[in-house]
C-alpha cells in the first residue's frame, strides 16, 4: 500500500440484509470504526437499504453505495435504478461490472464502460471490477482478459475518468471460494492494471486506488495490502460479520 493513496475497504453485501439485522452489524461497524485513522471505510448495500445506510451512517465517517447502476437517466425500463435515485440517498460509491453482474446478467465491457460513465457524470465515485475466471488463469491469458476489461472503460472515460473512479481486481476463482490470490499473484496483477493506466496518464496511474476483492480475511488482510499497489479491498463475505470487517479495515489502517 502506498502511503500517497488514502486506503479504502467497501463492503458488498449481495443480496444479504434485513432492517433488524442491518441496523445491527451497523451499529457495530460504526462502533469499531470510530478508532481507524486514514483509511476509509464504504458498504455497498442491496437498494431497498440505501434509506436505511443513509439514515444510519449520514453522521459517520462510513460512506454507503450501490451494487449496481443502470447507464440510463431515466425512462422506460422497469426494474432499473438511476445515478440521479443514488445521489437522492446519498450514495458516494457504485460498484460497476461485478464479475456476478458479468457472468449471471452478461454484461458485457461495452455496458460495463457505459454505467462507469454515467455513474461519473452524476458525480459518483464508480467501483470498476475487471477479473479473469479460472479457466482463463490457468490458459494464461490473466493479463490480455485485465487489459480488454480495463481498456474498454479508458477508452469511454478517459484518464479524467479513471482519476475518479476506483479500480477493483477481483479474480473470479477466487470469490466465495475460499481461495485467494497469493499477495505475489495479486500484486502482480495490480501493478498491470497500475502500469496500463500510466501509458494513458502517468499522474493518475499513481494516484487511481486499485483493490482486491477475493475472499479476503482478516488473516491474510494485512499481507495483501502490504504490497505497493493494493490499496485495500472490495469484501464481500467478511462485510456482513462485524468482527471479521472490521479486522479488514484494521488492516489497511
Amino acid at each position: 500500500m502506498n502511503a500517497q493513496r488514502t486506503p479504502l475497504v467497501a463492503g458488498n453485501w449481495k443480496m444479504h440484509g434485513s432492517l433488524e439485522a442491518n441496523a445491527a452489524l451497523l451499529a457495530e461497524v460504526v462502533k469499531g470504526a470510530a478508532v481507524f485513522g486514514r483509511g476509509q471505510v464504504a458498504v455497498c448495500v442491496p437498494f431497498p437499504y440505501l434509506a436505511q445506510a443513509q439514515s444510519l451512517l449520514a453522521a459517520t465517517p462510513i460512506s454507503w453505495g450501490s451494487q449496481n447502476v443502470s447507464q440510463h437517466t431515466h425512462g422506460a425500463y422497469t426494474g432499473e435504478v438511476s445515478c440521479a435515485m443514488l445521489k437522492d440517498f446519498g450514495c458516494r460509491y457504485a460498484i460497476v461490472g461485478h464479475s456476478e453482474r458479468r457472468a449471471l446478467y452478461s454484461e458485457d465491457d461495452a455496458l460495463i464502460a457505459a454505467k462507469t460513465a454515467a455513474a461519473l457524470a452524476a458525480g459518483l465515485t464508480p467501483i470498476v471490477c475487471v477479473g479473469e475466471s479460472l479457466a482463463e488463469r490457468e490458459s494464461g491469458v490473466t493479463a490480455e482478459v485485465v487489459r480488454r476489461q480495463l481498456a474498454a472503460v479508458i477508452d469511454v472515460v478517459g484518464a479524467s475518468g479513471v482519476a475518479k473512479s476506483v479500480i477493483a481486481y477481483e479474480p473470479v476463482w477466487a470469490i466465495g471460494t475460499g481461495k485467494t490470490a497469493s499477495p505475489a499473484q495479486a500484486q502482480e496483477v495490480h501493478a498491470l492494471i497500475r502500469a496500463q493506466v500510466a501509458q494513458t496518464d502517468a499522474g493518475v496511474a499513481q494516484g487511481v486506488r486499485i483493490l482486491y476483492g477475493g475472499s479476503v480475511k482478516g488473516s491474510n488482510a494485512r499481507e495483501l495490502f502490504a504490497q505497493s499497489d493494493i490499496d485495500g479491498g472490495l469484501i464481500g463475505g467478511a462485510a456482513l460479520v462485524a468482527q471479521d470487517f472490521l479486522a479488514i479495515c484494521a488492516a489497511a489502517n
